[in-house]
């Protein structure tokens, strides 16, 4: 069964959208199934899945007001490599339509139910703020990836969010945790970097990735060709950099499994 992963942050610029495509892809060169959920109305993670948002016949936002079942969404082993449920500004309209219908935060988790033996990892690009697309992510999910760069700011918004998945986790999604906490766009010779690092080490301890992701221009140039970085240039520093936290989160996952085991 699936373990589902929103990849999210309510600060914007973090490497949210960059992480969720060339995490599954890299998972998907590790032979794992993995579906691609974009529930950011921008559509980037559909673009750079090499999917253009401009010509979806469906898309999540039919997924998540009825209009549509999951397996007509599904977009089979898109350029990327894995499997996709694109998005597009469509969604905007979701967000409005969803506070009508009964159990509003859990259209997501419902129809995922459908699909959750197919996959070994389900990840969820949401949108950077704090809105009912984000609530349904966190609701359908068992773990939560947050990338964020090593500032200042970006620990008070941190705190915010760890606040957000207490509170789901608390009224509606008791197997809601944290996955992970993972530095983004690193750079080692910044002291800031290396103070605000070593205050989440200190905090959230093993929580936190071993797995940095550096500054790489490969990486920021593969969405413009609709490519993961593993696509466009296998041997940059980036494409090794989600190799190995692929490695990491297959690790983690196959302990958590284990351990529920009976010896």
């Amino acid at each position: 069964m699936a373990k589902i992963i929103a990849v999210t942050n309510q600060k914007g610029g973090v490497g949210k959208t960059t992480t969720c495509v060339n995490l599954g892809a890299s998972l998907t060169a590790t032979k794992r199934k993995v579906l691609i959920i974009d529930m950011d109305p921008q559509g980037n993670a559909t673009m750079g899945s090499g999917v253009d948002k401009h010509e979806l016949d469906l898309s999540i936002y039919d997924l998540l007001v009825g209009k549509a079942h999951i397996y007509d969404i599904i977009k089979k082993q898109v350029p990327a490599g894995f499997d996709l449920i694109p998005a597009n500004g469509d969604l905007t309209a979701a967000e409005v339509e969803l506070l009508d219908l009964d159990f509003k935060e859990l259209r997501l988790r419902n129809t995922l139910n459908d699909v959750r033996e197919l996959y070994d990892y389900i990840l969820i690009d949401c949108p950077p703020s704090l809105n009912m697309l984000t609530v349904n992510a966190l609701c359908a999910s068992s773990g939560v990836l947050i990338p964020m760069q090593c500032e200042y700011y970006a620990l008070e918004g941190l705190s915010a969010l760890m606040n957000t998945v207490q509170q789901i986790a608390d009224r509606v999604n008791p197997s809601l945790k944290v996955e992970g906490i993972l530095r983004t766009m690193f750079d080692p010779r910044n002291s800031l970097t290396r103070d605000v690092s070593e205050q989440l080490i200190s905090y959230f301890d093993d929580r936190v990735y071993t797995t940095v992701i550096p500054r790489n221009v490969r990486l920021a140039e593969a969405p413009s060709h609709g490519l993961p970085v593993l696509s466009y240039d296998r041997n940059s520093k980036g494409a090794k950099a989600y190799i190995a936290l692929a490695g990491e989160v297959n690790r983690k996952t196959k302990a958590e499994r284990d351990a529920l085991v009976p010896a």
